[in-house]
């Protein structure tokens, strides 16, 4: 009995609820503002920090193959039916072509509405076309054939050492449909890969520890290198932007939300931690191992969560489409060069398929935007000089836009393929965090007839990044 009363005891302290500044949300909240002051005044300064910036980066891309390999190796293994894994993969191939096109389709309105770029009359035989050659130069071998020869790898070895995101989920799939195919003989292999995939989210656990220094490090050097008044000029193309990208978030991915049965509101508020480290090193994979973690925890499969998440960050490209529409047509108008309906047609259907693959490309929008261009003579890539000094600053807004899709696409595919536990969901978006076991039993789970209600702890405040260790109850 004492020792029963020991054990809550202890199970009570472990629970008591961490202080505000404990919680790596504000952490890394507090290291951005930190990093953009030290940048606006201290500029030389703020830019020598990029290396710390880059260090997280490394760090992270460091885990992500493990993850993603990890991830869809146990989740296909583990699954008796493989003819889901195809309807899966389907589902979400829908699901990213149709909202894809659709953002597209957003910024090419939007930019025709409000005409970022009009009344600028600028001549493009006076732009710097040596500032963009290397983006242009790299926008010439992106091809779509190359991009899908891109996604087998030379070796199963070198998808792992380069890091490529497709490359190692098309050996991933391979691999778990070959264990999934040995049936009781590939027990052990797959015991040891889920002891494995604990010790690999160990790992995202420590990595994150870090997030705040990654964060204060990258946006020192952003506002140091390109200062915060030098997005004035083109502040209506920013503005612009940033208001597009959010009417589509809430708006469009809102209604998706709610015809799903949960808020878009609520799942930022669950993902608010990845997105301030998203906001603060302007990549997306900075909280890819994140993201799959919460996501799985949220009530979707590890098979859909797997599968949606690494593909959608190649293939669901939300933000990086608003901006290449938004962006060709604010070169188009600061330029005065005429546009009409068949010409911003095929601009749209060019970007669908010079966007995808893009994540994997370093400088991923500005590239992609010049392969769009090159295909589209009237519009003149020189423009591009126009943006180059303020991409920097509309970077984060795609990887944001980019992140929440990917996040709304692993519920809603998860859900059309009955492998949602909505009841977790639900319990999981009010709740805004990670729920341990014993809350997650009281938000749940009804007590059986005759029996208490089972134990719970007070509410521990705010999110945990990543969610809590892969076993056992948060901490």
């Amino acid at each position: 009995m004492a020792q029963g009363l020991a054990g809550q005891g202890a199970q009570a302290g472990a629970a008591r609820p961490k202080k505000i500044y404990q919680h790596l949300y504000v952490q890394v909240l507090i290291a951005v503002a930190a990093g953009i002051v030290l940048g606006h005044f201290y500029p030389q300064l703020g830019a020598d920090l990029k290396p710390l910036g880059d260090a997280f980066i490394k760090l992270v891309k460091m885990i992500i193959a493990p993850v993603i390999f990890l991830t869809v190796v146990t989740g296909i293994a583990g699954m008796s039916d493989l003819e889901k894994v195809g309807r899966v993969g389907a589902k979400a191939m829908i699901y990213f072509l149709v909202f894809s096109t659709l953002a597209l389709i957003v910024g090419l309105v939007i930019a025709n509405l409000v005409q970022p770029g009009a009344g600028m009359h600028i001549d493009p035989a006076s732009l710097d076309a040596a500032a963009v050659k290397a983006y242009a130069d790299k926008a010439h071998d992106q091809t779509l054939i190359g991009f899908l020869m891109g996604i087998i790898p030379a070796t199963a070895f070198s998808a792992f050492a380069s890091g490529d995101i497709l490359q190692v989920l098309f050996f991933s799939v391979l691999f778990g449909v070959g264990l999934s195919m040995i049936g009781e003989r590939g027990a052990p292999v797959l015991g040891f890969l889920k002891i494995t995939t604990q010790v690999v989210f160990n790992i995202v656990h420590i990595v994150m520890k870090v997030a705040p220094i990654g964060a204060f490090g990258a946006m020192a050097f952003t506002i140091g290198k390109y200062g915060i008044g030098s997005i004035a000029n083109l502040a209506m193309l920013v503005g612009t932007f940033y208001i597009t990208a959010l009417f589509f978030v809430l708006v469009v991915l809102g209604a998706v939300a709610r015809a799903n049965g949960f808020s878009i509101l609520r799942l930022i508020r669950y993902i608010k931690a990845e997105l301030l480290l998203v906001l603060g090193t302007s990549s997306s994979e900075s909280a890819l191992p994140s993201l799959m973690e919460k996501m799985e925890k949220a009530g979707c499969s590890k098979p859909v969560v797997g599968l949606v998440v690494p593909t959608g960050y190649s293939f669901n490209l939300d933000g990086t489409n608003i901006y290449m529409t938004m962006a060709a047509l604010f070169i188009a108008q600061a330029t005065d060069t005429p546009l009409g309906l068949g010409d911003q047609i095929l601009l749209l259907l060019v970007a669908m398929l010079s966007s995808k693959g893009a994540a994997g490309v370093t400088g991923s929008g500005f590239i992609t935007l010049a392969a769009t261009l090159a295909v589209v003579p009237s519009v003149p890539v020189a423009g591009m000089a126009l943006i180059l000094g303020v991409d920097r600053f509309m970077s984060e807004c795609r990887s944001l836009t980019n992140f929440v899709g990917n996040a709304m696409a692993a519920i809603v595919v998860a859900r059309w393929e009955g492998e949602l536990d909505r009841d977790r969901l639900a319990a999981t978006l009010e709740a805004g965090r990670v729920l341990d076991d014993a809350t997650e039993a009281a938000h749940v789970h009804m007590p059986a007839p005759g029996l208490a209600r089972p134990l719970a702890g007070p509410p521990i405040a705010g999110t945990p990044i990543a969610g809590t260790p892969i076993a056992g109850p948060a901490e």
